[in-house]
C-alpha cells in the first residue's frame, strides 16, 4: 500500500465556492491581526508549543511569528487582504527573541532558513537594504556551507535557497557566488549507494545520522533550490546535477498499480513500523512540489503518477496545514496544473481547498483559537486558498519569498 489509510480521510463532494474561500482568507487575516500583542506576539497553539509554556512566544519562520508576518505581508502584497499594520516594524524585536529561543534550546542555528535569524534579516533587507544587513546575510550563508544537517530546515540547502532568493531580488553577483559555492560543496558531500544505484546525502539531524529523501529534510528538498537556481550554474555543472537528481528520484520510487510514492529514507523498508507517508514533509507531495520546475519531461511519468497517488489517498486526517496536512498536499495538484495545463489538477486542488476550510473551521472550534503559524498552521492555509483562486503553484517560502519574484508569475 502506498499510504496508510488510517492517516487519511475520504474526499466528499463540496462545490468550489470562491466567495467562501475569500471570506476564509479574510477571517484568518482579521483574527491574526487582532490576536497580536507586542509582548506575547501570537498565542502559541498547543500542537506547536509542545512542552513549552503557553505564554512562550514562538518566533521562527516555520511555526512562529516570522512566518506569520511573512504571510500577512505576502497576502497584503498580492491584494488578498489588507492588514493596515506595518508588520516589518516588529521584525527586529522578533529577531532578538528568536536568538534567545535558540540559545535557550542550546542550538546554534542563526543561519537556519526555517528556524533562524536568516529569514528575518531577509525580510528586513527588502525593506531597508543596508550594507550592514548585506554583510550579516553574507556571513550567515557562507558560514552555513558545511552544516552537517545537509537539509533545508537547518543546513546548507536552506541557505542555498536564501542565496537564490536574494540574487533574484537584487541581481547582486555576491549571492550568485554564494549559491555556486554552496552547490559545489553539496556536490562534494554527495554519496553513492551501490545497493540502490543512486546518489544521496547523509543528514546529521537531531542526534541521529539519517538518509532522508523528502521535501524538508531530504534529497528533493535540496534538489528544489538547485533546480530553481540552475541558471547560476555552469551548463556542465547543471547537467551533472540534473542527471543525479533524475536518477535518484527514479531509483527510489515505489510503484503500485500505476501510482507512485517514496519512502522516508534511502534505506527504509516498508514495514508496519516504517510506513509510507503521504504528506509534504515525507512522501509524494513533497517530491512533486520540489521537482515541478525541472526543465524537461523526463520525470513527468513519475510526477503524474505521484499526483494520482495523492488524490487516491485523500485528505490528510491530521489537519489542513502545509507541512503535513491537506493544504500542503493540495499544492501537488497546483504544481501539476502549472506543469501540464490539464484542468483536472486545478479542480482537484480546489477540492482540497474546500476541505481544508472545513478542517480549519473544525480545529478552530475545537481549540478555541486559530493556529498562528505558516508551515504548520492557518496562515499557510490562507496562502493555499489564495493560490487556488489564482491557479498558482508558488509554495510559500519554498517557491516564493519575495512576492514579485514568484516562479508562477
Amino acid at each position: 500500500m502506498l499510504f496508510d489509510q488510517a492517516r487519511h480521510e475520504a474526499i466528499e463532494l463540496i462545490s468550489w465556492d470562491a466567495q467562501r474561500v475569500r471570506d476564509t482568507i479574510a477571517r484568518i487575516v482579521d483574527d491574526t491581526s487582532a490576536a497580536f500583542t507586542p509582548d506575547t506576539l501570537w498565542p502559541a497553539h498547543p500542537l506547536d508549543r509542545g512542552d513549552a509554556d503557553s505564554a512562550t512566544a514562538l518566533t521562527p519562520l516555520y511555526f512562529g511569528a516570522t512566518g506569520v508576518i511573512w504571510a500577512l505581508h505576502y497576502l497584503d502584497a498580492l491584494g488578498a487582504a489588507r492588514t493596515h499594520t506595518r508588520w516589518p516594524e516588529q521584525l527586529d524585536p522578533i529577531r532578538l527573541r528568536n536568538r534567545a529561543w535558540l540559545a535557550a534550546a542550546d542550538v546554534e542555528a542563526d543561519a537556519s532558513f526555517l528556524m533562524g535569524e536568516l529569514p528575518i534579516l531577509m525580510l528586513q533587507y527588502v525593506q531597508t537594504p543596508t550594507p550592514v544587513l548585506e554583510a550579516r546575510l553574507t556571513e550567515l550563508i557562507a558560514g552555513n556551507i558545511d552544516h552537517p544537517a545537509r537539509e533545508l530546515m537547518w543546513g546548507a540547502p536552506g541557505t542555498l535557497l536564501a542565496a537564490c532568493f536574494l540574487f533574484e531580488l537584487t541581481r547582486n553577483e555576491r549571492w550568485a557566488t554564494l549559491f555556486r559555492d554552496t552547490a559545489a560543496h553539496l556536490w562534494r558531500q554527495l554519496q553513492w549507494s551501490d545497493k540502490h544505484g543512486c546518489h544521496f546525502w547523509t543528514q546529521d539531524l537531531y542526534g541521529k545520522r539519517v538518509t532522508y529523501l523528502d521535501g524538508v529534510h531530504g534529497f528533493v528538498a535540496t534538489a528544489s533550490p538547485l533546480i530553481r537556481g540552475r541558471h547560476l550554474l555552469d551548463a556542465e555543472d547543471w547537467s551533472r546535477w540534473q542527471e543525479a537528481i533524475e536518477n535518484s528520484v527514479r531509483r527510489t520510487a515505489t510503484w503500485e498499480d500505476g501510482k507512485v510514492n517514496w519512502r522516508a529514507q534511502l534505506d527504509s523498508t516498508i514495514t508496519s513500523n516504517d510506513r509510507l507517508l503521504m504528506q509534504f514533509c515525507h512522501g509524494a507531495p513533497g517530491f512533486v512540489i520540489c521537482l515541478a520546475s525541472l526543465p524537461n519531461t523526463t520525470l513527468d511519468d513519475l510526477l503524474i503518477a505521484a499526483g494520482e497517488a495523492v488524490w487516491e489517498a485523500g485528505l490528510v486526517a491530521k489537519g489542513a496545514s502545509l507541512c503535513h496536512g491537506t493544504a500542503g498536499n493540495g499544492y501537488t495538484f497546483l504544481a501539476l496544473y502549472h506543469r501540464t495545463k490539464d484542468a483536472i489538477w486545478l479542480e482537484r486542488a480546489r477540492a482540497f481547498a474546500m476541505h481544508s476550510i472545513r478542517q480549519f473551521e473544525a480545529d478552530a472550534a475545537r481549540y478555541g483559537q486559530l493556529r498562528y503559524s505558516l508551515w504548520t498552521g492557518d496562515l499557510g492555509v490562507a496562502v493555499y486558498l489564495l493560490d487556488c483562486l489564482r491557479g498558482s503553484p508558488a509554495f510559500p517560502t519554498l517557491d516564493v519569498f519575495y512576492p514579485s519574484h514568484s516562479i508562477a508569475a
